[in-house]
């Protein structure tokens, strides 16, 4: 009986880039461009890991002569992933502050060195894109899989709790929506890319 490789729990690591970044094949590393989400990617995160959530809007007809739906037209579509990660570097709080950039103030003479954050994020919400990535694949165990979003924005509001013997996380949201740059949305709102074969010698 074969291995049933179709039953998989490992990690899954994010990375975010600027939106229209060319994402990276499965089995390379990401470029430059790419910034991993937590400073040690999934070690970082809580043990819930990542959630990836589809979620639909379905209006059922059923016709006065019938008791059961006889068509369904879905009216809305839509894809979060979530995460909590244990990191409260500016490097990555700056996703919950609608990725706004934080200033370095470098220590002088009987100064300290700082970075700031601001905390406005303003009426412009700010888009990324998104890439979820796992070292394993349900077609094999030495395979991978990634998530695609060519376009999304940080949707979650994270609340920081600040506990005794307990890590502060920052609890992310990220909502797809169809990429602009896409003419069919098919192709616009996010792919799922498993290996199914190693790479030929």
């Amino acid at each position: 009986m074969p291995a049933p490789f179709e039953i998989i729990a490992p990690p899954f690591t994010a990375w975010w880039a600027p939106a229209g970044t060319a994402f990276p094949a499965l089995g390379t590393a990401p470029p430059i461009a790419w910034n991993i989400i937590g400073t040690s990617g999934d070690a970082d995160y809580d043990p819930e890991g990542v959630t990836v959530a589809h979620s639909q809007e379905v209006n059922l007809v059923t016709p006065l002569g019938r008791t059961a739906p006889v068509k369904a037209f879905r009216s809305e579509e839509g894809l979060v992933i979530s995460l909590t990660v244990w990191d409260l570097t500016l490097e990555q709080y700056r996703l919950a502050a609608n990725n706004r950039n934080f200033q370095t103030t470098a220590a002088g003479a009987g100064t300290p060195g700082f970075k700031t954050q601001q905390l406005y994020r303003g009426p412009v919400v700010n888009t990324m894109a998104l890439l979820v990535r796992s070292t394993a694949s349900p077609y094999g165990d030495e395979m991978g899989m990634q998530y695609q979003v060519p376009y999304c924005f940080m949707s979650g509001g994270p609340e920081i709790q600040y506990r005794k013997a307990e890590p502060a996380g920052l609890a992310f949201e990220f909502t797809a929506m169809l990429d602009p740059t896409q003419g069919q949305p098919w192709d616009a709102l996010a792919q799922l890319v498993q290996q199914h074969q190693p790479a030929l010698p």
